[in-house]
């Protein structure tokens, strides 16, 4: 199974092999935001003089730096459920039982080989994806960024790949622990040359020194400018993201009934709000970093939405509302990549100039639900014909 493979048939929602649909339901709702449904929530509160307009435009941008709003939610949510499906999709490979490992396999070293080859061609192939959208193939290769989201989305499921299949979920646990508590003791006890220990402003800041002395290419102004928001050090941390969407995964697949699985989803989920939020306060939650504190209230609020949509549409089969969710998150790589390549909204003016009532308030509004359409539609036309981009 691919990071974002076709949704399966239906299964019964306990059973350890079960395909859940509610993942790619969450992994489109993940997608639709990136495709532009933030546009759609801010042209409508716009046009329509609502009072809660500031709200949401606020929660729509990320953080400048330190804090936490909505949309700094999107990207750990996408690698928490990388992490998620690795359980699913490695049980062909590791004996297949709920928390196996790769040595659980009858087949022996074959299998690792085809394992590790399996992994290694996605990572590779991730990566120049992430490059080709940082615009690779123009050849400008001094002003190429060299970091980005699918660079370090590869790099994680890479890292948490190997680990959940030659490691038990108490090692994979003790993993995230020990990630996030020295990645902590790093930034908080060595300091960049020449600059103190433990400062964690955008010019003084470790992780940003690394990237600007030895990260190639070129680091932008908007990805903060001292430095880069998917830079090396700060890489680390996002693997936790990923291995704690591993532990989600071998909860939902331990068997358990529904209503055990969603609780334990929400326990987990306050657990981690409560530990971040608590932390926040001697290691503030900034996502340009990747901070420990910002991996725990991400995941927090990560396992919250996947207990909802675990339990509405895989425990009380309520399907048919998450199938627009459902085509968008069976391509997900793919619209990542295409919405960076294909103009989709120079051809929705093309298609839309002509309509009638294009103008006015409401003009930007309806702008923007035209190009989320034309993305859906290209979408809904590759689920039908079962193109898939499997990366």
């Amino acid at each position: 199974m691919p990071l974002d493979p076709p949704p399966a048939s239906p299964v019964a929602p306990n059973s350890p092999r079960a395909r859940l649909l509610s993942i790619d339901a969450l992994r489109g709702f993940d997608m639709a935001w990136i495709m532009g449904l933030e546009n759609i929530v801010r042209d409508w509160a716009r046009a329509s003089e609502s009072q809660y307009y500031d709200f949401l435009d606020t929660q729509l941008t990320h953080v400048p730096w330190e804090g936490f709003r909505f949309y700094d939610l999107i990207y750990p949510l996408f690698i928490f459920i990388v992490g998620v499906v690795l359980p699913f999709s490695n049980s062909r490979w590791n004996g297949g039982g709920p928390g196996a490992t790769l040595g659980d396999h009858p087949a022996g070293r074959d299998e690792i080989r085809k394992a590790h080859l399996r992994i290694a061609r996605r990572v590779l192939l991730l990566f120049f994806l992430g490059l080709v959208y940082n615009d690779l193939l123009q050849g400008d290769w001094r002003n190429l960024r060299f970091a980005g989201v699918l660079q370090r989305t590869a790099i994680c499921y890479g890292a948490a790949a190997l680990w959940q299949l030659h490691t038990s979920w108490r090692t994979q646990l003790a993993s995230v622990v020990a990630i996030l508590l020295g990645y902590w003791a790093i930034l908080a006890w060595v300091p960049a040359p020449g600059g103190v220990a433990g400062d964690l402003s955008p010019a003084g800041n470790l992780a940003g020194w690394l990237d600007r002395h030895y990260l190639p290419g070129r680091i932008l102004p908007e990805y903060y400018g001292h430095g880069d928001n998917e830079g090396y050090l700060s890489t680390i941390p996002a693997i936790a993201t990923a291995l704690l969407g591993v532990l989600a995964g071998h909860w939902l697949r331990s068997g358990r009934g529904p209503g055990q699985i969603v609780l334990g989803l929400l326990a987990a989920g306050a657990g981690c709000l409560a530990l971040g939020w608590g932390w926040s306060f001697g290691f503030p939650i900034i996502k340009n970093l990747w901070t420990s504190s910002f991996v725990l209230v991400a995941a927090g609020y990560s396992l919250g939405l996947l207990a909802l949509f675990y339990g509405v549409v895989d425990g009380l089969g309520w399907k048919a509302w998450a199938f627009p969710l459902i085509v968008i998150g069976s391509n997900a790589i793919f619209i990542y990549v295409a919405a960076g390549v294909i103009p989709f909204e120079k051809l929705t003016r093309l298609i839309t100039s002509q309509l009638p009532g294009a103008g006015g308030p409401w003009g930007p509004f309806q702008f923007s639900v035209s190009v989320f359409l034309l993305e859906w539609l290209v979408l809904w036309i590759m689920y039908r014909k079962k193109w898939f981009l499997r990366a």
